[in-house]
């Protein structure tokens, strides 16, 4: 037989050499904070999800995430991106800073500089008008938002909002008529008003810009 058609024998397999580590495969102290971060959030979301009453398909409907996913996030196996999170919190009628509750256990005070509140938007407001959340500290016991609202233009129709637990306004500067049901106040710097937050209530007609208020919303101890 032809020595060059021989068929050359195959050498026995030899184990693949291990796959070098890359980040993934990580273990140092920030990854280990990561996942503890992802674990805090995920209790954060299971816990106000439960508060609602809502089951699981029933908030990745709200949210818009898929069930998989939502799953995903309430046991930790995922870490949620801000986006997510703002999705989320609108599902859950909560500030996403409410996910971050209770990371800090000597935490009981929230110090926020001037100018430096997180800017949130609200329902049907415009870009002229601007909402800051000065802080949100929710618990058994401590369950309060605080907003800082200014308005640069006067708008033709503003949206009615609709809440648990009360509300209270107060004027900083400017005037506007703040309406509450079918009644209407004239506001003015100094001023005070509070009132049932499940009444609709909103501004009615701004009297000169711009006029800036603080609101303050105070939940029962059965709302998220």
């Amino acid at each position: 037989m032809d020595p060059r058609l021989a068929v050359p024998r195959r050498r026995a397999t030899e184990p693949a050499p291990p796959e070098p580590a890359t980040a993934d495969t990580d273990t140092g102290p920030g990854i280990g904070i990561e996942h503890a971060l992802g674990l805090h959030i995920a209790e954060r979301i299971r816990e106000y999800r439960q508060q609602l009453g809502m089951s699981g398909s029933q908030l990745a409907i709200a949210s818009g995430l898929s069930k998989g996913m939502l799953s995903k996030l309430e046991n930790g196996q995922v870490s949620p991106s801000l986006a997510t999170l703002v999705r989320l919190s609108g599902a859950l009628q909560v500030p996403v800073t409410a996910f971050f509750r209770g990371l800090d256990e000597e935490r009981d005070v929230l110090f926020v500089k001037a100018g430096k509140g997180m800017d949130i938007s609200a329902r049907g407001s415009r870009k002229a008008h601007r909402y800051q959340l000065l802080g949100s500290m929710r618990g058994p016991n401590k369950r309060m938002e605080p907003v800082l609202v200014t308005l640069h233009e006067r708008t033709e129709v503003f949206p009615l909002y609709q809440h648990a637990g009360t509300e209270l306004i107060y004027i900083l500067s400017g005037e506007m008529v703040y309406g509450v049901g079918a009644s209407e106040y004239t506001m003015e710097a100094g001023d005070t008003l509070q009132f049932d937050g499940e009444v609709s209530h909103g501004p009615r007609r701004i009297v000169s810009l711009p006029t800036q208020f603080l609101s303050i919303k105070a939940f029962g101890g059965t709302q998220p």
